[in-house]
């Protein structure tokens, strides 16, 4: 098990000898590992999204019903998130997260071939398990190896990767499958988180302050899962994973739809091409971060969720080039929100992090895959303002909660807000 970061008598966050610290080779190249990790993770994750429409008229599906390819994948990935938490406290991280993105990138390529909705569905459940073993895994060893004070710039730079593989994984799926057809453009995303996963591989350093833990056992998992759910700022900054990741992929499952419909009628090449203001997570990510360790995580949670909020209701708008700067505004949000509650879990946390970093990921694509479900079933009857109320709703909760997050949530000994 992880040493409680409070009470480790041999590694004192003053001494950098074992830290990967600023400056230091290692903090480079584990950077970059993470960075292009967080790349294939999410390119494959969310490569179908831009074809949802494609996938609806192919296969004379409902929006709704399309959304599963989506949401099958993060539902299963929800719950493989915590058995790979538990495996990482005995299994080498690297070698963990370094399989999971092999995989999934074959998985990926065969869903390119496979025949028919229900072969598609099922390797994209399959996806869904495999994947598990990056986005905790990956939480947990930053949070277990980088110096606290690089800490909020280095989880900063991976979620900028995840920000760069969505935005890879629609742009230019979107653009291959205008020319080529949806398969090829799978294929084309797989390619491309198989090269990433290789040059993670080569890039990322061995865990020099990871002790692997002998015969850890279920009830070892329920015991600290447990424990985390029972201090309240955990709890509340699960809740804002849930409802700041359901927010936004409602908003990205459904944009293709409103766009392709009158009376914007862009072609599939144009919808992808929108996707390009994912660009604006990186930056967002890593500057938030960077900002949270000057200025206090609960204001920075609390300044991403409000430009969410702006970016959601931006989308009402009727020209093009607002509901464009809505959802802009909206990833910038997201990715700055996202980067400082997901750091703020690894320190939180007094101990087991892997764990605690595997339940904030369980809420985060819970409200993936609940909301953004429940969004299509509001996208038929109601259109786009359905989808943006059902959103808003969830902004609402989440400033709240970001809100008590900043001014009153109690703080365990030795954590900072």
């Amino acid at each position: 098990m992880n040493a409680p970061l409070s009470s480790s008598p041999a590694i004192e966050p003053a001494d950098s000898s074992h830290w990967l610290v600023r400056g230091h080779p290692g903090y480079l190249r584990a950077n970059l590992a993470l960075f292009a990790a967080g790349f294939s993770t999410f390119s494959l994750l969310y490569c179908v999204q831009p074809l949802m429409p494609m996938l609806a008229h192919d296969f004379g599906l409902t929006p709704a019903q399309t959304s599963l390819v989506l949401s099958v994948s993060t539902l299963l990935l929800a719950f493989a998130i915590l058995f790979a938490g538990l495996l990482s406290e005995s299994i080498h991280r690297k070698t963990l997260m370094g399989v999971s993105l092999v995989l999934s990138s074959v998985l990926t390529l065969a869903a390119a071939v496979l025949p028919g909705w229900h072969g598609l569905l099922a390797t994209r459940a399959l996806l869904g398990v495999v994947l598990g073993g990056v986005p905790a895994v990956a939480m947990a060893y930053l949070a277990e190896e980088v110096h606290p004070q690089g800490l909020g710039m280095a989880m900063g730079l991976y979620v900028g990767g995840t920000a760069f593989g969505g935005m890879a994984g629609r742009v230019l799926t979107g653009a291959v499958a205008d020319h080529f057809g949806w398969r090829a453009a799978m294929g084309f995303t797989g390619t491309l988180g198989l090269l990433a996963a290789l040059a993670f591989l080569w890039l990322l350093p061995p865990s020099r302050r990871f002790v692997p833990r002998k015969g850890v056992a279920l009830g070892d998992l329920f015991d600290t899962l447990g424990a985390h759910l029972r201090e309240p700022g955990l709890r509340s900054l699960f809740a804002m994973g849930f409802l700041l990741m359901g927010g936004f992929v409602t908003i990205y499952n459904y944009a293709s739809f409103h766009l392709l419909d009158a009376p914007y009628a862009l072609s599939q090449t144009a919808v992808g091409g929108i996707f390009i203001v994912y660009l604006l997570g990186i930056g967002a990510s890593a500057w938030f971060g960077r900002l949270a360790d000057r200025h206090g995580r609960g204001r920075m949670l609390l300044a991403g969720t409000a430009l969410m909020s702006a970016g959601v209701l931006l989308t009402l708008a009727r020209p093009l080039a607002l509901v464009i700067g809505g959802i802009a505004l909206l990833t910038f949000g997201f990715f700055g929100a996202h980067a400082v509650a997901s750091g703020w879990v690894g320190r939180r946390a007094q101990r087991a992090k892997g764990q605690a970093a595997a339940l904030y990921l369980l809420a985060y694509y819970l409200g993936s895959s609940l909301i953004g479900t429940t969004g299509g079933k509001l996208y038929a009857p109601w259109g786009w303002p359905g989808v943006v109320a059902l959103v808003m709703g969830c902004m609402a909760c989440a400033l709240g909660t970001a809100a008590w997050l900043w001014q009153r949530a109690p703080l365990p000994p030795g954590a900072k807000r």
